[in-house]
């Protein structure tokens, strides 16, 4: 009687025509993602935090073009912090070529911070029928370059149903988001119904934006550890979850789910690092088993449970991604998609990770101090950044920036 109740809430949210495909980060994203824009017929939205124009991001913006002189509407909103070293050479050019291009503005910015939401995301959509959204922003660190390997990172390709709210949702960020008046000139939109699968899997696109009162991710992950029976592997960059987060993960881990959490070894933000091994010692006292990634860094964003479900995007498990930025997630209900993930998640434990455990994670107290220090610091800032938000939470419209100062770039 309870499964019958239980059922219908589990798959609220969820489209059933797709077809789905986990695309690792560097060369095999790169190439899905150019031949998608090759493929475009009528309408491409492209939206990341993070463009610069090195080897890949002209790579990518060569595609655009292309795409472009077809007569393929193109349009590009970039987070205005984060990718703001483009060279204006590479936006004149799209320009020249009729590309469609925005800035999503923070209400001031410097180099070293700004103030008002980030656009976190990072997606593409073609034609309102394929869409690529993950974790991957468009760099050569996020590329396998002369020899050096990508930042291990995931992305979704999705082919139905789930790409057409991927394209609304990219055509209401390009016209909602934009605070400055556009000279009057309004956009116009192909309404296309996509192309729809065959096949049954299940996908739901999922939001976290404080201005539009989305808190959806953050509620998939605690949905995850209420509803896992046995096991749970989350890969996560920048682990730093709030008391919520925390209290719902321990409580699963009592029920006797087995949660393994792998993180990076290795980190581009040193102070998140230590404050994540100060967590150790917490986790260790839950039973949850830790795996430190070794081969570079790791910049992934993905869970799943009991080989039912799983979540990827852009969304870190921290406050900043739960209450100040612009993130989008996919999740799937799908066995045997879910096997393959949790396949995959087991080789990367096995042959490029070290289990942390309370024998071989003994530091110097000096260094337990370090920990200490940069977990209070960043639980400060943290409360400093989001506090704001949550008390704001739902009370502006979204053309109304807010300001607040940001940390320095986690993408």
């Amino acid at each position: 009687m309870s499964k019958k109740k239980k059922t219908p809430k589990l798959l609220a949210g969820y489209t059933h025509h797709n077809k789905v495909r986990l695309v690792h980060g560097g060369n095999d994203y790169f190439t899905t993602l150019v031949q998608m824009i090759d493929q475009a017929q009528s309408v491409i939205h492209l939206q990341t935090y993070i463009y610069e124009g090195d080897e890949t991001g002209l790579m990518v913006s060569e595609a655009l073009i292309r795409a472009a002189h077809r007569k393929v509407q193109v349009y590009v909103l970039l987070d205005g912090y984060a990718s703001q070293d483009l060279s204006k050479q590479i936006i004149k050019e799209w320009r020249a070529a009729g590309i469609r291009f925005r800035w999503f503005w923070p209400l001031f910015r410097s180099r070293k911070f700004y103030f008002g939401r980030r656009m976190h995301h990072k997606v593409t959509v073609i034609d309102a029928s394929y869409g690529l959204a993950g974790g991957v922003n468009i760099s050569d660190r996020y590329n396998d370059i002369d020899g050096q390997k990508a930042w291990l990172d995931r992305a979704l390709f999705v082919e139905g149903e789930a790409a057409l709210k991927l394209h609304i949702i990219c055509r209401d960020m390009w016209t909602k988001a934009y605070w400055k008046k556009d000279g009057g000139r309004k956009e116009k939109f192909q309404w296309l119904p996509g192309i729809i699968p065959t096949e049954e899997c299940l996908v739901r696109v999922r939001r976290n934006d404080w201005v539009q009162g989305e808190n959806q991710i953050s509620k998939s992950y605690l949905e995850m550890f209420r509803n896992a029976h046995h096991h749970i592997t989350i890969l996560s960059s920048y682990f730093l979850p709030g008391s919520i987060f925390r209290r719902n993960m321990t409580m699963a881990a009592r029920r006797g789910v087995n949660i393994r959490l792998i993180v990076g070894g290795i980190s581009d933000v040193k102070i998140s690092r230590l404050a994540e091994q100060y967590m150790y010692r917490w986790l260790f006292r839950n039973k949850i088993e830790v795996y430190e990634y070794q081969d570079t860094i790791l910049h992934g964003k993905l869970a799943v449970y009991d080989g039912e479900w799983v979540t990827n995007g852009s969304y870190n498990v921290n406050k900043i991604s739960a209450y100040a930025s612009v993130e989008l997630n996919m999740d799937v209900r799908n066995s045997g998609f879910a096997a393959k993930v949790e396949q995959e998640l087991d080789e990367i434990i096995d042959h490029h990770c070290v289990r942390m455990t309370p024998e071989n994670f003994h530091h110097p107290l000096y260094k337990q101090f370090l920990q200490w220090g940069a977990f209070q610091t960043i639980r400060i800032l943290f409360f400093l950044f989001t506090f704001y938000f949550r008390q704001e939470k739902g009370a502006s419209s979204p053309s109304t920036p807010h300001s607040i100062r940001q940390p320095a770039k986690i993408s």
